[in-house]
């Protein structure tokens, strides 16, 4: 406290003025980084899965470019050019597994991407909690199930032999069989694909719905909004973010459709019907050894992937969106 003088034979008291901040000495990088070591740590062992069983193998694309022989190796293996690309693009068996794939990806964001979507507003809009649980729990069990299981329980379902060719043989329909049906077996793939993953998919959106603040449902009920519209107003929108950022994520991986299933699954409808480019380098390349076509048709595939998920999130930020980076 300091004092001043206010006239004769009287002083007063004055509160001291606010001090400046002291000043903080800037961090450089290394020691913000070894200030926080103790969090860096926790990063260590999934940075460290990436780097060995992703960025590492991405070396070996340079066998694109060579005629490889896993007997010569990298080094010992001539160095072709673009010649693998070049035969990809005048072999007749690629250009139908790249149609096979793309007509499979489309449909899956048509159909399978919503699903967990309508499935997560279903049970949203379920009052008895009991029965939302047991629902839940139904549509997750497929998840735990390997495609093998999966495809001999719908060989059992809407196969020749199966649930469904019996009712309908009591009727006097007789020869029914999706499992073989090879115009609809993209359909039916993506029917599988629904029934398998659609129930866990619904996890997150559940997460999104569950941030929602009730007493907007309340505050939309007072105004007289009916369900529907306080599903359309309230809950859709809550849930575009994390709808987008799933969206990008799933074209960056659009064709890669299921090799497990696909492959478990062609030799009841024939390569025409079930190549896809998965396949196309398994056979080409671990079982014909033609390891370099093999390679170039996945390199082209993940730069095309890497091409789709730039321009969807760069579309993503142009309509409005937050994108993934």
């Amino acid at each position: 406290m300091s004092t001043t003088d206010a006239g004769p034979g009287t002083r007063t008291e004055r509160a001291p003025g606010p001090s400046a901040p002291p000043k903080r000495r800037k961090l450089t990088l290394r020691q913000r980084i070894w200030r926080e070591r103790w969090s860096y740590t926790f990063i260590i062992p999934g940075a460290a899965f990436f780097l060995v069983f992703m960025y590492v193998p991405m070396a070996g694309n340079v066998v694109a470019f060579q005629e490889y022989s896993p007997f010569r190796g990298i080094e010992g293996s001539p160095w072709v050019g673009l010649a693998n690309f070049n035969a990809i693009w005048t072999d007749p068996e690629i250009l139908t597994a790249l149609r096979n794939t793309l007509v499979i990806a489309l449909l899956q964001l048509a159909f399978a991407f919503p699903a967990p979507i309508a499935l997560a507003l279903l049970l949203h809009s379920l009052l008895s909690d009991k029965v939302k649980r047991i629902v839940q729990t139904i549509v997750y069990l497929p998840n735990f199930l390997s495609w093998v299981i999966v495809i001999s329980v719908w060989q059992q379902v809407v196969g020749g032999g199966g649930l469904v060719a019996g009712l309908l043989d009591n009727v006097g329909v007789t020869g029914f069989d999706l499992m073989t049906d090879a115009e609809n077996f993209k359909f039916l793939v993506v029917a599988q694909n629904i029934w398998k993953d659609a129930g866990w998919g619904t996890i997150i959106f559940f997460a999104a719905i569950a941030g929602i603040p009730s007493e907007r449902y309340e505050a939309a009920a007072i105004d007289g909004a009916s369900g529907w519209q306080r599903t359309w107003h309230i809950t859709l929108p809550a849930l575009v973010p994390v709808a987008t950022l799933l969206l990008i994520l799933n074209i960056g991986s659009i064709l890669t459709v299921g090799f497990e299933q696909l492959l478990l699954q062609q030799p009841m409808v024939g390569a025409d019907a079930a190549q896809v480019l998965d396949t196309f380098v398994y056979f080409r390349g671990v079982l014909g050894g033609q390891w370099g076509i093999a390679t170039a048709a996945g390199l082209l595939k993940g730069i095309i992937g890497t091409i789709l998920v730039l321009s969807a999130n760069k579309l993503a930020k142009k309509m409005g969106g937050e994108g993934i980076f």
